[in-house]
């Protein structure tokens, strides 16, 4: 099956019809990432209180804001489901951070890079590897960046199907779905953090700005992206993640 074909089998349905024809699809082999802000929010709710057979993980970064652990634990408690945890390498946070510092993605957009690299993207690779359906809650509306998510997308990467069910949802439609069905949601967005991601590296928006503006704000003309939905990255990784064994001896 391709994009085109796979595309028109899920076209017209609503948003859970959708994820429980997936898991027809692809069952055992579908997973949805989330990070605990509106949109997966919604697409959480969604397939727990649903009972959707899809495996739902987070990656950790060990920055993350305390209220996203809130939010997590708050999920939690209200569906009573399990939602995976995948942690960075501890050998290669130790080497960064032995060599360049717990502050060194402030020095340069390389280091910056880096960093999320080791923290987010090589945890992704672990937790995709031998899957074939990837869902996550990327919108059109989020970003210059993501001004053109499809609904149906394929990661060359890391060969998977790429799903984006709320991709033409507008933020007011994500808002008024947690309302009304009593979501848990992450309380900075009240506090004028519309994206949400470490706690070193973001920051509250200012009103006018763009919703990933508090993302890497110290950074000029970058795209405000950390690689994990990116499909060429613009700037070389140079850890030598090689040399580092993570053989259990």
């Amino acid at each position: 099956m391709d994009i085109r074909e796979l595309e028109q089998v899920l076209t017209g349905l609503d948003e859970v019809e959708l994820l429980k024809k997936l898991v027809g699809l692809f069952k055992g082999q579908i997973v949805f990432s989330t990070s605990f802000q509106y949109e997966d929010q919604v697409i959480l709710d969604m397939i727990f209180s649903n009972d959707i057979d899809i495996e739902v993980f987070t990656i950790d970064t060990g920055r993350l804001f305390p209220e996203t652990y809130k939010a997590w634990d708050k999920s939690l408690e209200k569906y009573k489901k399990p939602i995976k945890a995948f942690f960075p390498d501890t050998q290669l946070v130790e080497k960064l951070l032995s060599e360049k510092g717990p502050l060194s993605f402030y020095q340069s957009v390389e280091n910056r890079k880096e960093c999320c690299h080791i923290r987010k993207v090589l945890p992704l690779e672990r937790v995709l590897k031998g899957k074939k359906c990837w869902i996550t809650g990327l919108r059109s509306g989020q970003g210059d960046t993501r001004q053109s998510v499809p609904l149906v997308d394929w990661d060359p990467k890391h060969e998977v199907f790429k799903i984006n069910p709320l991709h033409d949802w507008t933020l007011e439609q994500v808002k008024d779905y947690i309302n009304e069905h009593l979501v848990p949601y992450n309380e900075l967005h009240d506090q004028g953090y519309p994206s949400i991601g470490c706690q070193p590296c973001t920051r509250p928006v200012k009103p006018g700005e763009p919703l990933r503006a508090g993302r890497w704000w110290w950074e000029q003309n970058t795209k405000k992206e950390c690689g994990l939905h990116v499909k060429d990255e613009d700037v070389e990784i140079k850890l030598n993640i090689k040399s580092i064994s993570t053989d259990k001896k």
